[in-house]
C-alpha cells in the first residue's frame, strides 16, 4: 500500500466508527477524509477532489451511501473504486449493491486486516502496470488496456474496474474456459465463498453491458460443474492493435 499519497474518502456518520476507520487507515499509511452525510461527500467529489477510494456507509440520513454510488456511476466515475461497509449484509443487500456498480462489499464489524486488504485490491488496480497488456479487438469490440476501456462499434461501455478486468480476461482469450475459482484468483484476488453472488452478478452485468448475444456473435455460457467461456458464433479472433 505505498502508492503516492492515496486519498480515501469515507461516508460514515456513526462517530466512533469513523473515528476507528481513519485510525485504521492512518496506521497503514492511507490519508482519509471522512463525511458525515452524503451532500457533503457529493459537494466534494462535484468539487473533483482527487479520491482514490471510497468507503460508503449504506444508510445514512439524508442522502445515503447508495445514493452517492449511484450518483458516482452516473457521472463519469466509472474508474473510482467504491467500496461499501455496512451493516447490512443479507445476500440481496449485496446483489443491489453490486448491481448499482460497487466493486466490494464488506459487513459491519469489519476486522482491521480485512479492510486494509480489500483497499489494497482495489488500489492496486489503479496503478498503472509495468507492462500493461497489449491493446486487441475481438470482432466489434476494441478492448483499450492503457486506459481500461471497452469499445463495442466504436461507443465506449461503462464498466467498473471489476467488470472490466473480468469482461477483458473472456474477450482476450475465446474458447478458454474458466472456473469459479480461476476468475475469482484472477480478477479478485481472493476466494470467493460458493454461495457468494459477487460472481454471478458481475457475469450478469457483462452480459448486458456488452450485449453478449447473436447480436454481436457472441456467446458466454456457464457450465455450473465446470466453468464459464466466451464462444463465438461467427470466425473472429482477437487481434493485436498497431
Amino acid at each position: 500500500m505505498s502508492d503516492p499519497s492515496p486519498l480515501i474518502a469515507l461516508l460514515e456518520d456513526d462517530p466512533t466508527q469513523s473515528a476507528w476507520m481513519r485510525q485504521t487507515l492512518a496506521g497503514a499509511g492511507l490519508a482519509c477524509q471522512a463525511f458525515g452525510d452524503g451532500g457533503a461527500l457529493l459537494a466534494a467529489l462535484r468539487a473533483h477532489t482527487p479520491y482514490s477510494l471510497l468507503l460508503l456507509d449504506w444508510e445514512l440520513p439524508g442522502i445515503n451511501g447508495m445514493e452517492v454510488l449511484r450518483w458516482v456511476r452516473a457521472n463519469s466515475h466509472e474508474a473510482l473504486p467504491v467500496i461499501f461497509v455496512t451493516n447490512r449484509t443479507l445476500e440481496s443487500d449485496l446483489v443491489e449493491c453490486l448491481q448499482a456498480g460497487a466493486d466490494d462489499y464488506i459487513g459491519k464489524p469489519c476486522r482491521p486486516g480485512e479492510l486494509l486488504a480489500r483497499i489494497g485490491a482495489q488500489l492496486r488496480r489503479l496503478r498503472p502496470a509495468a507492462t500493461p497488456g497489449t491493446d486487441f479487438t475481438l470482432g466489434e469490440f476494441v478492448v483499450d488496456m492503457s486506459t481500461r476501456q471497452i469499445r463495442l462499434h466504436d461507443e465506449p461501455i461503462a464498466l467498473t474496474p471489476k467488470e472490466f478486468d473480468l469482461a477483458a480476461l473472456f474477450l482476450r482469450h475465446p474458447w478458454r474456459l474458466f472456473s469459479r475459482d480461476d476468475l475469482s484468483a484472477l480478477v479478485w484476488n481472493r476466494e470467493i465463498p460458493s454461495a457468494s453472488r459477487t460472481l454471478d452478478t458481475h457475469l450478469s452485468n457483462i452480459r448486458k453491458k456488452l450485449r453478449l448475444g447473436p447480436s454481436t456473435g457472441t456467446l458466454l455460457c456457464a457450465s455450473y460443474a465446470l466453468g464459464y467461456r466466451l464462444e463465438l458464433l461467427t470466425p473472429s479472433s482477437p487481434t493485436a492493435q498497431p
